[in-house]
């Protein structure tokens, strides 16, 4: 970031002087000004203050979206702290191995599990005799510091690479402008919900946030308030169409200018509705990770002539490799590395991890491939992928192929060990949510699958569910639910 930025605190502050009666945010039915933003931040952050919070320390946020959220975090960057958000009903265990990463010195929303860092409780109000008027200007060495791995691996933090120097274009790239309302569906402790709601605080959009996921609300918000600009995941996007199909006169769409989604694959099927419904110029694709080495952006229009691609790369570089280091050609599939371009400065560090690199170039896991036109495609990540008789198995591609299908509200695949001989290694098992009503049975999804997929990849067991198997990130916890599915065939093998 540029040193001649003024950090975030401070252009919160200018917008708030530039137009102090203007919209900033709403939530649960209240909105604040930017006046009230800016005067009610430079409170908290004293009282924070008081609590010991400094430049450069830790603040986990684990509160659901609200004005709260948005409050700690201009809090925290108008102090010099870096705000680090948690999921507010993430497990103790979990929890408490995310703080153990790094001192904090101070949590919002919840108590420290071990009773050693200090907190305040959702709702907590400043002191009133506590003045609200500016602080000194100060610059966070982190603008966030985002959690991730917890559900598959060794917990680690993602910290921005750069300070809270950041410029108030920094949404231009995508497509926001000065104005804009901006609705944030997706969970604040998300990155894509953290990064989406910084750029609306820097662009003087008026934010406009669900404190949690529901169709009809969606719905009536971007009615309502007239959005032009978000970004949401392709769970929210399937949970939507469903509630829009059933009484479309009730919603008006027509005001979206620009739709991002991102986070995990959608299915081809649902973003053909949701180009149909915007149309092809405002939906667009972003890939790429938390730690932004490198992104591809897809418009509507040029996936309709690349099916399935998620885009070129606009900002620094990628690659794909086979196992060996070889490059791979246009449409051989291998291993996506990335890093930012040359010369520029890192865009991420991790604390409790170390990335997985080759030469300089980072890999998030992920499998694909170039076509000869540079678009990119997706195949899984490495880590997802299962092997049926020696054969690949890509749980995203049957998880794609049964997202077409009507009444299914969202699914999850993987492999399990095959339980009578182990000849085929692994096999596949699904679970659906079904739409309510539906009728939907086991031999409905085995034949909806055979007829769009080989025999290897059409799952042996199908398992219903009653509630959504991703939240409203688009995040699914794959390999705990593989876990207590082997646990469950394991104990019926052995009556």
């Amino acid at each position: 970031m540029a040193e001649s930025t003024p950090p975030i605190g401070t252009q919160i502050s200018a917008l708030a002087a530039l137009d102090p009666e203007a919209p900033a945010v709403t939530a649960g039915g209240r909105t604040l000004t930017r006046a009230e933003l800016d005067a009610s931040t430079n409170r908290l952050a004293r009282a924070y203050a008081e609590i010991g919070v400094g430049v450069g320390d830790y603040v986990t946020i684990a509160v659901p979206n609200s004005i709260e959220w948005i409050q700690a975090a201009v809090a925290c960057w108008k102090l010099g702290a870096v705000p680090q958000p948690l999921a507010p009903r993430m497990p103790d265990p979990e929890f408490a191995a995310l703080l153990a990463l790094r001192p904090r010195a101070l949590i919002v929303g919840r108590v420290d599990p071990d009773s050693e860092i200090p907190s305040v409780p959702m709702g907590f109000a400043p002191d009133p005799a506590l003045p609200d008027d500016p602080l000194p200007e100060a610059v966070s060495p982190a603008w966030k510091a985002m959690a991730s791995g917890g559900s598959t691996g060794r917990p680690k933090l993602i910290e921005a690479g750069g300070d809270s120097r950041v410029p108030a274009a920094i949404g231009a790239p995508l497509g926001a402008q000065e104005g804009d309302v901006n609705l944030v569906s997706v969970p604040l402790s998300h990155n894509t919900g953290c990064t989406m709601a910084l750029v609306g605080l820097l662009m003087g959009h008026h934010l406009v946030l669900m404190s949690r996921f529901e169709a009809g609300e969606f719905l009536r918000l971007v009615t309502e308030h007239r959005v032009t600009f978000l970004a949401t995941v392709p769970t929210i996007m399937q949970r939507l169409l469903p509630a829009y199909r059933a009484d479309p006169d009730a919603y008006d769409l027509s005001s979206i200018r620009r739709f991002w989604h991102l986070a995990s694959p959608c299915p081809p099927a649902i973003k053909e509705a949701w180009i149909e419904l915007v149309g092809p110029e405002a939906l667009w694709e972003l890939y790429g990770g938390t730690e932004l080495q490198a992104l591809t952006f897809i418009n509507g229009a040029q996936w309709l002539t690349h099916r399935g691609s998620v885009g070129i790369v606009v900002s620094g570089e990628m690659k794909v490799l086979d196992d060996s280091g070889r490059e791979c050609a246009p449409g051989e599939e291998g291993e996506i590395y990335m890093r930012p371009t040359p010369g520029s400065r890192p865009t991420y560090r991790y604390v409790g991890s170390e990335p997985k690199s080759r030469d300089g170039w980072d890999s998030l896991g992920d499998l694909g491939h170039f076509d000869a036109d540079g678009f990119l495609y997706l195949s899984d990540r490495r880590v997802d992928m299962f092997t049926v008789g020696g054969r690949n198995v890509y749980p995203a591609e049957i998880e794609s192929a049964l997202g077409a299908h009507p009444d299914v509200l969202s699914c999850l695949a993987f492999g399990v060990p095959d339980p009578n001989s182990g000849d085929l290694g692994q096999l596949p098992y699904v679970q659906v949510q079904a739409a309510t009503g539906a009728g939907l049975d086991g031999p409905g999804v085995t034949e909806f699958l055979r007829q769009r997929l080989e025999s290897h990849k059409v799952p042996r067991w199908v398992e219903f569910v009653d509630t959504p198997l991703r939240d409203d990130a688009g995040k699914a916890r794959r390999s705990a639910a593989c876990v207590e599915v082997m646990s469950r065939l394991q104990a019926q093998a052995s009556r």
